[in-house]
């Protein structure tokens, strides 16, 4: 995530010895959302971008656990 302002970042927590990461914030307004070559989900807003590691095909999967997103 790449933001304009440190003031946009809400939480950030990086458990020691974990593989997850959550981040909390916002890139404003969105511009813009494209895949780039088709691996990585593009997110661009008037206060930063934010890339995800996630392709077309995994998106189009049904969600593990009842379709509920955590």
């Amino acid at each position: 995530m790449e933001l304009e302002s440190g003031s946009d970042v809400h939480r950030l927590n990086v458990p020691n010895g974990s593989q997850r990461i959550l981040m909390e914030g916002t890139i404003g307004v969105l511009k813009r959302a494209e895949f780039v070559e088709n691996s990585v989900l593009e997110l661009v807003g008037s206060g930063g971008v934010l890339r995800v590691d996630l392709s077309r095909e995994d998106l189009a999967k049904p969600a593990e656990g009842g379709g509920k997103a955590k």
